[in-house]
């Protein structure tokens, strides 16, 4: 008769709206997971803003991997590498919702490799990435994707404020950035993860065609690839109500709980 599988600690890099969901989540009762610790600016913000059923361990990022087995990163994107490193040299498993940061930090993949870690990269906000991972099997020929949001989800975007774009003064669909996905990345750090996500699935962030639209006419964040392979030819689309920070999507939290799930399940859907 088998054992059963060993609790996974997961340890959560900062306690904003979508590291407070995914730790409530797990709070609430995953089989095999456990907030084991936090890793925060202000412990006691953090105490006060949730009471959990097995207090964690309330630290601050640079040492929470010594409690964890995964760490989730659910904080500002410029503070990736001084998260992941630790974790991916104790060996261990980092979940990055930041993945526009991962590609200006690809020196952290080097590491994970060198000392055994894992990055693992969160659907997020975008939807069908499996579908593209195995295209990428194959040969794919072409991805685009069309990303619609308020204007308001771009504010203080790098890009916006360098093109002087007045986003109270758009009143109707605007495109303001056709590009790559490498280009995107740094002018759009806070909004774009969903694009990088997709090249990093697919192929990369060079070939990966961007354009982004500040639409007044929507109230959700919208995004829409098309992939052209040679083994299949598809497009998706999907529709996300905005969390309490209106760059971020609510389903962003609810795909980092999935990730993890899957790590312990006995049953694992999706590739």
């Amino acid at each position: 008769m088998g054992t059963p599988s060993p609790t996974l600690r997961v340890g959560i890099a900062g306690f904003g709206s979508i590291g407070k969901t995914i730790a409530k989540k797990i709070d609430a009762g995953i089989p095999g997971l456990r907030v084991a610790a936090l890793g925060v600016r202000d412990v006691q913000k953090a105490r006060d803003a949730y009471t959990f059923k097995q207090a964690p361990v309330y630290t601050d990022i640079d040492h929470l991997a010594e409690h964890c087995d995964i760490v989730v990163e659910c904080a500002p994107a410029a503070l990736l590498p001084r998260i992941a490193e630790p974790v991916l040299k104790a060996g261990k498993k980092l979940l990055v919702l930041s993945s526009g940061a991962l590609l200006l930090n690809q020196q952290l993949v080097d590491i994970a490799r060198e000392h055994g870690g894992q990055i693992i990269v969160a659907t997020g906000a975008l939807i069908g990435l499996d579908a593209v991972t195995a295209a990428a099997e194959g040969t794919i020929n072409e991805v685009r994707m069309v990303s619609r949001k308020p204007p308001l989800g771009f504010a203080g975007a790098p890009y916006v404020v360098q093109n002087n774009i007045d986003l109270d003064a758009i009143k109707e669909p605007t495109r303001i950035y056709s590009g790559t996905a490498r280009e995107a990345a740094t002018g759009f750090p806070a909004n774009l993860n969903v694009a990088v996500s997709l090249s990093l699935a697919g192929v990369g962030p060079d070939r990966t065609i961007l354009e982004i639209w500040a639409d007044p006419t929507v109230s959700r964040n919208i995004h829409r690839i098309e992939v052209d392979s040679e083994d299949a030819k598809f497009s998706m689309e999907i529709q996300n109500v905005p969390s309490e920070n209106p760059k971020t999507g609510r389903i962003t939290a609810l795909s980092a709980v999935a990730a993890l799930r899957k790590l312990v399940a006995p049953l694992r859907i999706g590739t």
